[in-house]
């Protein structure tokens, strides 16, 4: 909801734009930021609403969203004393084709200032209005309508949203309020009677720019950000602060998911323990923290439950000291334990759930404070892979604190992540040539049939590579192409490590 950015809700304080007078290019507040984004059309066949706004944004294949954002500059070319950034311009495209563009007016408002009656979205709604009326529609209703619909867009404007519009509004003439546009009555009216074609046009044309917004927020929200620095968490892992800013960027959320997720936790531990991965002792495993000022109405209610069930005892004796006595004791003292231990965890009484560690080697609990910081830092970036579903996972140097052996192995983390059930995005931001030299790997072992079992196939069309490369005064992306055999179709710039040359003839 802030156009000058200083830190963003998913980056926490580990995003800092540095607000849009750092953001723009070369620093320049008369320049604007334009940023788009392009949408399959064919996904909004899968709703419906009450006005078949889906219906018509399904007849082109593909529709781009574009927006400009600027701070307001005076005659002179200059920005206004304690000037914000605004959205300047709003457009829609559908199959390069403008829809719409609404831009900003004198009154601050986003207003419609050009629509495109001829592009096959529209011409589809006109076809709609022009059947509300009862009877046949006659070709002159066509030239009425579009009269109508010249006359309503100047009292049009955007309805804002914390970013992108949220459908559109008009002002009211009789009562000066700004008006939501609601749905009309949808009775019948009389033939070629178009008292209520201007509120339908309404509606559907709020319910258009609405359904955009909401694709693209539904987008934007399969977004996770993890940042460089994982945080170091407290050593006692039940009270982490979710209100932390950095509870996504800093990782803290993967160790709540850690806890959670019995699912999640036993892949993390295999990666502990494996010979082949982190090679520890070590076992993450929940304990539960109870009250104990309520624990001894739990053992009364457990200690009832056991004897109504029946306590299992046997006779012990006879003994010397005893004159020959026998005297019943409990037959199993473990599992009784187990029993009054259940009764109490499965009674109302208010439980935190502890994440911890056991050194299997001594069984005794031990903290990740207790462990290697590497271990704090590769956590989150294997739990950010389990457990998320069809998202978009940015992550920068998930190889830190890693060696070699283990950065190639992340890799294949992504890639089962992202090629298996996961079907999630993997946007990697690193160092180390040893991620991609495993990927280049499975590409390679894809083509020849050598893929170890279970691996996902690897071809082009799943990775793309690019190069940052400073030049002068300005930076270059390069796009490095890979074949099918995960060769560089292009020289590496700079060349490769040792590494490479185990991972490229392993």
């Amino acid at each position: 909801g802030d156009l000058d950015i200083y830190r963003t809700n998913i980056g926490g304080e580990a995003v800092d734009l540095g607000g849009f007078r750092q953001f723009i290019h070369r620093r320049d507040v008369g320049r604007r930021l334009e940023w788009s984004v392009e949408l399959d059309a064919s996904a909004f066949r899968k709703t419906r609403t009450a006005f078949p706004a889906t219906e018509f944004l399904a007849r082109v294949k593909r529709l781009t969203v574009s927006l400009s954002v600027g701070i307001p500059l005076n005659d002179m070319g200059r920005p206004f004393q304690n000037a914000m950034p605004e959205i300047y311009s709003y457009d829609i495209l559908g199959d390069e084709q403008r829809l719409m563009r609404m831009s900003r007016s004198r009154d601050g408002k986003l207003r419609i200032d050009q629509l495109d009656h001829e592009h096959p979205v529209f011409q589809g709604l006109m076809r709609m209005l022009s059947t509300l009326s009862t009877g046949d529609v006659r070709s002159s209703d066509y030239d009425h309508i579009d009269d109508l619909i010249t006359n309503v867009v100047p009292i049009l404007f955007a309805s804002a949203g914390i970013f992108l519009p949220e459908g559109l509004a008009y002002k009211d003439k009789d009562q000066e309020v700004f008006t939501p546009v609601i749905p009309p009555e949808t009775t019948p009216q009389a033939p070629h009677d178009f008292s209520r074609t201007r509120s339908y046009f309404h509606v559907v044309l709020s319910e258009i720019i609405k359904e955009i917004s909401q694709a693209i927020q539904k987008e934007m929200n399969r977004l996770q950000y993890l940042g460089p620095l994982r945080s170091y968490p407290p050593r006692h892992l039940a009270f982490l602060r979710r209100n932390d800013p950095d509870w996504h960027a800093g990782g803290g959320y993967a160790w709540d998911v850690i806890r959670r997720d019995v699912r999640v936790r036993n892949i993390i531990n295999e990666w502990l323990s494996s010979p082949d991965r982190l090679q520890t002792p070590y076992e993450m495993v929940v304990r539960y923290l109870v009250d104990i000022d309520r624990l001894g109405e739990s053992l009364v209610e457990g200690l009832e439950q056991i004897n109504d069930e029946g306590l299992g005892l046997e006779l012990d004796g006879p003994h010397e000291d005893m004159e020959g006595q026998v005297y019943p004791v409990i037959e199993n003292v473990d599992a009784e334990a187990a029993r009054l231990r259940d009764a109490i965890q499965s009674s109302d009484i208010e439980k935190v759930s502890e994440l911890i560690m056991i050194d299997k080697r001594s069984n005794t609990a031990v903290s990740h404070r207790d462990v290697g910081i590497g271990i704090s830092q590769v956590l989150p970036v294997l739990a950010s892979a389990y457990a998320a579903r069809n998202k978009i996972i940015a992550i920068e140097q998930p190889e830190i604190h890693l060696h070699p052996a283990l950065q190639a192995d992340l890799s294949d983390v992504f890639i089962q992540s992202a090629l298996g059930e996961g079907k999630n995005r993997f946007l990697i931001e690193t160092h180390s040539e040893h991620l991609l030299l495993r990927v280049m790997r499975r590409m390679r072992e894809t083509s020849n049939g050598k893929l170890p079992e279970g691996a996902p196939k690897v071809t082009p069309n799943d990775v793309c590579v690019l190069f940052v490369q400073p030049k002068g005064t300005s930076s270059f992306v390069r796009h490095l192409e890979l074949d099918e055999e995960g060769r560089l179709l292009d020289a590496w710039p700079g060349g490769f490590f040792e590494e490479g040359f185990r991972e490229r003839f392993a």
